[in-house]
């Protein structure tokens, strides 16, 4: 599992940030989480693939966060994609694919699956759960965290064996869950799996103020990927346009329990980003600041 950003600047791009894009890639799945323009250009970048399973969850109706998909599918389609695409946004964001589709007359070779977002769990696999949770910003916005599914401990192999169950399908019963019989004994999977290991918790905030709901959304995140638009000598500026500073992005992952803050959607105003990491560093212990291109693997 890892982060990939691709576009890391807040409503203008510069030479060296494209707009509002991060992708999460796991088990050969890929989760875009906004698209703002020329976010096909950064994706061919990051090699990430264009005929992947994938789904793109739109955070809110504002151009440098949406604009981006409309050349993604456009490009997938010249790239001829048949794998299904799945798309979560706000209100509005079915009418703004259709109209745009239409306007300006391109067609698309694989199937677009647009969901409506509200609050509460949006997707839910196999493997992890999508949870969506209103954002704090001009418009109507929201915020997700992925939750992997608790893993079944580790396999003792030796334990097995003494138990008197052979290698193979009845191995990976028991790894899966399930009671077996072998020699005409009936062997539980946690007399061989090792403790259950926690699934891991990665949320994205999108455009957002601090709130005490999203402090709670975002409690026990392994990662957090958090709007730090401004940093503290800006902070009426954030109040006045719904975003938040790299201290104020601190705090909050601090007194959410989050492991490592994520820093992003910086203002074209800074040359670089040493400032909101100096800030941020004063309140968490762990802070990355994003920038186009970079990894992060989530452990």
């Amino acid at each position: 599992m890892r982060l990939v950003f691709l576009g890391t600047s807040a409503a203008q791009p510069t030479e060296r940030r494209g707009l509002s894009c991060t992708c999460l890639e796991w088990d050969g799945e890929i989760m875009m989480f906004d698209a703002g323009e020329a976010a096909q250009i950064a994706f061919m970048k990051s090699k990430l693939g264009w005929n992947k399973k994938m789904k793109i969850f739109i955070t809110h109706m504002h151009g440098d966060h949406c604009v981006g998909l409309l050349g993604l599918l456009q490009t997938m389609s010249m790239r001829d994609r048949k794998e299904p695409l799945e798309v979560y946004g706000p209100n509005g964001i079915e009418e703004f694919i259709a109209a745009n589709i239409k306007a300006l007359g391109f067609g698309i070779s694989f199937p677009v699956l647009i969901n409506i977002v509200s609050e509460g769990a949006i997707y839910e696999g196999k493997k992890y759960t999508i949870h969506a949770a209103k954002a704090s910003h001009a418009v109507a916005a929201f915020s997700y965290r992925l939750d992997e599914r608790d893993k079944p401990g580790r396999f003792d192999s030796e334990k097995a064996v003494a138990l008197g169950v052979p290698k193979g399908i009845l191995w990976n019963k028991l790894q899966k869950g399930e009671t077996v019989t072998a020699g005409g004994n009936k062997v539980m999977p946690e007399q061989v799996l090792g403790q259950t290991r926690p699934g891991r918790r990665v949320g994205i905030s999108g455009d957002t103020m601090p709130s005490p709901g999203l402090v709670e959304f975002f409690r026990g995140c392994d990662y957090l990927v958090f709007d730090s638009t401004f940093l503290d000598s800006e902070e009426k500026k954030a109040a006045e346009t719904c975003h938040s500073t790299a201290s104020q992005a601190a705090a909050l992952a601090k007194e959410a329990g989050v492991k490592t803050l994520v820093m992003t959607h910086f203002s074209a105003r800074y040359r670089d980003e040493q400032g909101h990491i100096k800030e941020a560093s004063k309140v968490h212990g762990s802070v990355i600041a994003a920038s186009d291109l970079l990894e992060v693997e989530i452990k």
